[in-house]
C-alpha cells in the first residue's frame, strides 16, 4: 500500500489501484507506521507526501519482495525435483561402487540438486534416516536389520552382488578363468572372526552347501587386510565385487560357478512415504542404473546377470 501510494500520488488513487476503499488504506498505513515507530506519511500542502523513512521501507520492501519471489521459484523447482538437498548414505564399498558412481549422473541430469554424501555403518545409516540428516541409505542386510514390515522404512532390493574367490597371483586357482567353491576344499582362508560381521557366517553357509567346512587359518575383517593376508599367500577369501583391492596386493579375482551362485544382496531404504519424492526419485533412479550396468573396474570380472538370492542365514552386519 505504501508502494502504490507513493506510485500514484494520493491516498485515493492508491485505493482505487487497489480496489480498496481510501480509509482502508489509511488505516493501514497508520498500523504500519506504530509497527515501525517511524513516521510514513505527512502533509504537505493539500496533499501529502512520504518521509524518508517510508522511501527507506520502500527501497527495503521492494528487496524483500524480490528475494520472496526467488524464494516462491526455489520452492517450485524444490517441489518438481529441479533443486534442493539430497542427502545418501551407506557402508564404505557402496559409497565407492555404487553411490560416488551415480552422482555424475545427477550432477548432469539435475543442475540445480545438491547432494551430500556420508559413509556410515548400518545402525548407523538407519538413525541418519530417522533423523532426517539423510534421505537414501544404501545397505547390506545384517541380523540387527529392520524387519521389512517395519512401517518406518521402505526397504527395496537393489542389487544380488557376485561373490568372488581371491587367490594369490600364480595360485594354481588363477589361471583357470573360473572355478568352483568345492575347489578350494583343501585351501586355507582368512575370514573374519565369529560375530564380527555378516561374512563370516556367509561363507560357512555358502562352504557347507558346497559339501566342506573351510579350514580357516588367519582371522581378518578389513577388507584390504584380507586382500593383504591372501597376496602373501596365507589363504583365500571371498570378495564382493564391489569392493577394491588396493593395486599393490597381486591377487587375482576367480569367478565363482556352480550352485548356489555366491553373492549378498543389497538394499536402498528411505523413509516410508518418501520413495516417491521427486529428489528421492532422482536418486533411487540413478543407483538402479548403476547397479544395474553392474559392479565394474580395474581387475574385475564383467558383471553377470543379477543371481538369486544367498541361502537363508547367508546374511548378519556387514565388514567394511
Amino acid at each position: 500500500m505504501l508502494r502504490a501510494v507513493h506510485q500514484h500520488g494520493t491516498v485515493t488513487a492508491a485505493a482505487a489501484a487497489l480496489h480498496l476503499t481510501p480509509s482502508a488504506v489509511s488505516h493501514h498505513l497508520r498500523e504500519l507506521a506504530r509497527e515501525l515507530r517511524v513516521t510514513l506519511i505527512e502533509p504537505q500542502g493539500r496533499g501529502i507526501r512520504l518521509t524518508g523513512a517510508a522511501h527507506l521501507v520502500i527501497e527495503h520492501g521492494d528487496a524483500l519482495l524480490a528475494r520472496w519471489e526467488e524464494a516462491e521459484s526455489a520452492l517450485d523447482a524444490y517441489r518438481e525435483g529441479r533443486a534442493g538437498l539430497l542427502r545418501l548414505c551407506g557402508f564404505p564399498s557402496a559409497v565407492s561402487g555404487l553411490i560416488a558412481p551415480a552422482m555424475p549422473l545427477l550432477r548432469e541430469r539435475h543442475p540445480g540438486l545438491r547432494v551430500q554424501v556420508t559413509e556410515a555403518e548400518t545402525a548407523a545409516s538407519f538413525d541418519l534416516l530417522l533423523s532426517t540428516d539423510a534421505d537414501i541409505a544404501v545397505l547390506a542386510p545384517s541380523e540387527d536389520f529392520p524387519h521389512p514390515s517395519d512401517s518406518r522404512f521402505d526397504q527395496q532390493p537393489l542389487l544380488e552382488e557376485p561373490l568372488d574367490l581371491i587367490v594369490p597371483a600364480g595360485h594354481p586357482l588363477a589361471a583357470r578363468g573360473q572355478a568352483t567353491l568345492a575347489d578350494t576344499a583343501n585351501e586355507d582362508w582368512v575370514l573374519p572372526m565369529p560375530g564380527s560381521c555378516d561374512h563370516y557366517q556367509r561363507v560357512l553357509v555358502f562352504c557347507a552347501v558346497a559339501g566342506f567346512s573351510p579350514r580357516i587359518a588367519h582371522w581378518a575383517k578389513e577388507w584390504h587386510v584380507v586382500s593383504a593376508m591372501v597376496c602373501h599367500g596365507l589363504g583365500v577369501s571371498l570378495f564382493p565385487r564391489l569392493t577394491e583391492i588396493p593395486a599393490s596386493h597381486a591377487t587375482v579375482r576367480v569367478p565363482l560357478t556352480g550352485e548356489p551362485v555366491l553373492s549378498r544382496r543389497i538394499l536402498t531404504c528411505v523413509r516410508q512415504g518418501s520413495r516417491t519424492h521427486p529428489l528421492v526419485a532422482h536418486g533411487l533412479r540413478a543407483l538402479a542404473e548403476v547397479a544395474a550396468a553392474g559392479p565394474a573396474g580395474p581387475g574385475r570380472p564383467a558383471a553377470s546377470p543379477p543371481p538369486r538370492p544367498a541361502p537363508e542365514g547367508a546374511a548378519l552386519a556387514e565388514p567394511r
